[in-house]
């Protein structure tokens, strides 16, 4: 009997084996890096010129570039070129035995060590030790230290020597996310380069054009939400928009904006918009349905409140009259203009900060969707208090308190009635004094002649002499004041007298009823040179 066991053919080897869109598609070239340009500038004027550093630090948040940029030097510095005749070259032949054992990962001269499980004094004076090898067939022994920060301080020290004079075949670049751990010593001895993290945009017309490469539809805007999901990582959107790709042949249709919603757990922008909008009508109610519908839909409270926080951002860019994001889309840049133009600075600065608190408290909270439904609410309430600096002026200057403006900007309907505003041109520049005033009330005061006073309509005369822009001041001031929208407009007519001349009127009428009293004319009398001065009216009766 056979001990032996028929299992039968054994498994066939695929032909090819699939590869994430993240190792397929990454840059060969420096024509194929996104979004480094001034770096690729850099190098490029260096090997041209011959100035070629003995390391390189390369820095950045995940998936920028770093380890591709160094094995696209590491290219750039051993190419030989197609007749084996070539030298350093920004450009790689990328046919070279050099170019292909390099991008194939089998090139016994360029060396890639992971720091982070490399990370003692050992794992580096074997590096040294190597480093004095000449290189077996390349042009350079290249290091490639991938995450060098987590290397020990007595790696550091030990690399130190070999790092600042290395022999002349060995290049070393480092790459690292966390560039503030690395020691200044090891800083000083290397070219540093920046890697930037890659702008929304121009990802998304990467993802665009590697959707079409794989046979596969998308839609802009979800292309724009893997784009902004990616935070600047080219790696990371890749992964995205794979698994993107794959929902969509499970679902049997191209990639399109609410699956990738829904994959991501991101919550619908025009949802956002939705509650944004019911935050500034004060719709308690309505605000915390539309948040429960969201976490019903698998949304995390957390990403709601941080799209509402993208929104106030947004609309604060719109009022500022910055370039509107491209990823937007028509209706959302409407819908951002509008609420630029109802919304003050100083609202928008306070929904943020009360957004961003609640962002905070919701990702600390035991119970997240109720701490999402007091973040609302709480934005929802606040959003009818007076604003400080407004309540300050208020009750400095006695007028009744006005309910705040809604959080749109608008004046609220509690605004303060007409009857209530200042009486009399007197007392409208008796408010502006109480508080500041400053060159606005010596205008008023020596030069503005009434023509009309029907609060909140005032016109001047125009025969004095007035700064331009007071009317538009004085209504601002008086709007800031009142909670109530002034209009002030100027007349070429007589007017009454400036609050000066009728103060002046007043002050030689009261001293010529003091000159007629009895006791008044009698001291004259006695003392013809004596001189009227600091009369009271009151104490001369």
């Amino acid at each position: 009997m056979s001990d032996s066991f028929d299992l039968g053919e054994p498994p066939q080897p695929k032909d090819t084996a699939y590869r994430v869109l993240a190792r397929k598609y990454r840059p060969q070239n420096f024509d194929q890096l996104i979004g480094q340009d001034a770096m690729v500038q850099t190098l490029a004027n260096a090997i041209r010129r011959g100035r070629l550093a003995h390391a390189f630090l390369l820095t950045g948040v995940r998936g920028v570039g770093k380890t591709s940029t160094a094995r696209l030097v590491a290219k750039a510095l051993n190419c030989i070129g197609p007749d084996g005749q070539g030298g350093p070259t920004i450009d790689p032949c990328g046919v070279c035995d050099p170019c292909v054992s390099i991008a194939e990962g089998r090139n016994i001269d360029v060396i890639e060590m992971d720091a982070a499980s490399h990370t003692g004094v050992d794992d580096m004076r074997a590096v040294i030790d190597a480093a004095r090898l000449a290189a077996f067939g390349a042009r350079f022994k290249i290091y490639i230290i991938d995450e060098v920060h987590m290397l020990s301080k007595n790696a550091f020290n030990a690399l130190l020597k070999t790092l600042e004079e290395p022999p002349e075949h060995v290049k070393f670049l480092l790459a690292t996310t966390e560039v503030q751990k690395v020691p200044v010593t090891v800083l000083s001895r290397c070219q540093r380069f920046d890697l930037r993290r890659i702008p929304a945009d121009k990802l998304a017309a990467h993802f665009a054009y590697v959707s079409e490469l794989e046979g596969a539809e998308a839609e802009p805007e979800a292309l724009a939400l893997i784009a902004r999901a990616a935070d600047g990582s080219a790696r990371d959107g890749l992964s995205i928009l794979d698994q993107a790709i794959a929902h969509a042949g499970m679902e049997g249709g191209g990639v399109t904006a609410p699956a990738v919603r829904t994959m991501l757990g991101l919550s619908d922008r025009a949802a956002i918009r939705d509650l944004f909008g019911l935050l500034l009508d004060s719709d308690a109610p309505g605000a915390l349905a539309a948040l429960r519908t969201q976490y019903d839909l698998g949304v995390d409270p957390q990403s709601v409140l941080r799209g509402l926080l993208e929104t106030v951002h947004a609309v604060t860019l719109a009022k500022l009259g910055g370039d509107a994001d491209p990823a937007q889309s028509a209706e959302e840049r409407e819908a951002y203009q509008g609420w630029a133009r109802s919304l003050s600075f100083p609202a928008l600065h306070r929904l943020w900060q009360l957004l961003l608190k609640g962002h905070d408290e919701v990702g600390r909270a035991a119970l997240p969707i109720e701490a999402g439904e007091m973040a609302l609410l709480r934005v929802v309430h606040a959003s009818s208090l007076p604003d400080p600096g407004e309540l300050a002026r208020q009750i400095a200057s006695g007028a009744p308190i006005a309910a705040a403006p809604a959080a749109g900007g608008a004046p609220a309907s509690a605004a303060a009635p007409v009857d209530a505003l200042p009486a009399t041109f007197e007392d409208m520049v008796g408010l502006i004094q109480r508080n500041g005033g400053g060159s606005l009330l010596s205008h008023l005061n020596a030069n503005a002649r009434p023509v009309r006073y029907a609060p909140p309509e005032l016109t001047l005369s125009t025969q004095r002499p007035l700064p331009a822009d007071l009317p538009a001041q004085l209504a601002a001031r008086l709007q800031d004041l009142t909670g109530v929208k002034w209009k002030i407009t100027t007349e070429d007519a007589a007017g009454e007298a400036t609050l000066s001349e009728r103060r002046k009127a007043a002050e030689e009428a009261e001293r010529a009823e003091i000159l007629e009293t009895p006791i008044v004319k009698a001291a004259f009398e006695a003392f013809p040179d004596a001189v009227l001065e600091n009369w009271n009216k009151e104490a001369s009766a």
